[in-house]
């Protein structure tokens, strides 16, 4: 996820670095310290404290004379520190990555190849649409984490127990509730993967593939109309900072700040206080959770389409998980991988509301709404191009600026055709 659901890639220009062992083939030196620390990182607070306890304890008991250590990074870190210190000779072990940056990582050769242990990972039961986010070239750099889906959180007493048919007709409803104080949808301009789902509800696309070349479609009829539409929720269905991204969503929908709240499905865990979030060590507030006012009957349903009865299509979000290509211990980072990847620690994702890496945890997720909802999200959702060079459009930030211009009421189709031919720049280099 994610965050996201998140996510954000590597600078591309830095994959030159480690050209030489693009794709990660090979294998480090095969000496290992026998005893020693390992360094996993993960990203943002979706990993919830008990599974992060029972990686560190799991492995330490069959592991003995070795420690763990979890980091936690930001998806900032994930465009500005990983490539640097996966290319160093200081990298950690493990790295959590999002699902739209694994196939970035993986052709810089900054991952290991982990098909010879893809079996004992769960082989068939893997996720399968995070297990080809994670292959590369037929080889497995980057194992299934866990996926989620953005659903539209609200509370009735606050938005009306009504569930909007359309797409359309959940933005007027949302203009309906916005005040100046109040946003009806909570739309920060920089968050660009639930923005997408304006996109490809009308039929629109980011880009397609024609032959070697990649074809980018901000600019079509159908990417306009739902780029048309999205700068009508941000000028006037949403307060939200035109140049903020979604971080700060669960502090405005727990403040009665916003009626209508799209985040992956997973947030009902910081929403209820059963996942606190917010980083006391960096000055952020730790929440435990909205007030009952609004906790109390937190619902969610999935963003509607463009007709009765549909869905709109929600980016795919999640996370993969790889060993780095420089760590010192790659069989030690193995075997902290098959625990994250084992049911006891997937189960635990998915009591969060994480859809698990491995299907047979799944019975695990709550027999909740929410989860039902995100169900409903994931059956009609899609994913970024295919292409290696993704990640550098991501890390280019160039999708994110082009909302915020048109968050500040700036000409849609302008913004997107300049947007088109800077994608198309990076994808067909």
């Amino acid at each position: 996820m994610n965050k996201k659901l998140g996510a954000i890639a590597l600078v591309g220009a830095s994959a030159v670095l480690l050209a030489g062992c693009a794709g990660g083939s090979g294998a480090p030196a095969p000496s290992e310290p026998s005893t020693g620390d390992l360094t996993v990182w993960l990203v943002g607070t979706d990993t919830p404290p008990t599974a992060r306890d029972y990686l560190k304890e799991t492995f330490e008991d069959e592991n003995e004379g070795w420690t763990l250590t979890i980091e936690e990074k930001t998806w900032a870190d994930t465009n500005d520190t990983y490539t640097a210190a996966l290319s160093s000779n200081d990298a950690p072990d493990l790295v959590e990555v999002g699902n739209t940056q694994a196939l970035g990582f993986a052709d810089a050769g900054l991952l290991l190849d982990i098909t010879d242990i893809k079996e004992d990972l769960g082989g068939d039961d893997l996720l399968a649409g995070l297990v080809d986010a994670g292959t590369y070239e037929d080889a497995l750099y980057a194992a299934p984490y866990y996926a989620g889906g953005s659903v539209i959180f609200y509370s009735p007493s606050m938005a009306g127990a009504e569930i909007p048919e359309t797409l359309e007709d959940f933005v007027e409803h949302a203009k309906t509730l916005t005040t100046d104080t109040v946003s009806g949808i909570y739309a920060p301009g920089k968050d660009w993967y639930d923005a997408l789902a304006y996109v490809w509800t009308f039929g629109g696309e980011i880009a397609v593939q024609d032959g070697e070349e990649w074809d980018a479609q901000l600019s079509s009829d159908e990417s306009l109309e739902g780029l048309n539409l999205l700068q009508d929720v941000y000028l006037n269905a949403s307060v939200a900072p035109v140049d903020g991204d979604e971080r700060l969503g669960n502090i405005a929908f727990c403040a009665g700040e916003a009626a209508y709240l799209m985040s992956p499905a997973w947030a009902a865990g910081n929403l209820t206080g059963a996942w606190p979030w917010g980083d006391e060590a960096a000055g952020e507030e730790v929440s435990a959770g909205c007030p009952d006012t609004y906790a109390k009957d937190l619902d969610a349903f999935a963003l509607p389409g463009a007709t009765a009865g549909e869905t709109a299509p929600v980016f795919a979000g999640g996370s993969n998980i790889g060993v780095a290509y420089k760590s010192d211990s790659p069989e030690k980072a193995k075997a902290a991988l098959k625990i994250m990847l084992s049911e006891g620690y997937q189960k635990l994702l998915a009591e969060q509301g994480l859809t698990p890496g491995i299907k047979s945890a799944a019975e695990f997720l709550p027999d909740t709404a929410i989860a039902k909802a995100q169900a409903a999200a994931l059956a009609n959702s899609k994913f970024t191009p295919t292409s290696p060079n993704w990640a550098e459009v991501e890390s280019a930030q160039i999708i994110p600026d082009a909302l915020v211009k048109i968050a500040q009421g700036g000409d849609v189709e302008e913004i997107a055709t300049e947007l088109d031919a800077a994608i198309e720049e990076i994808l067909n280099k």
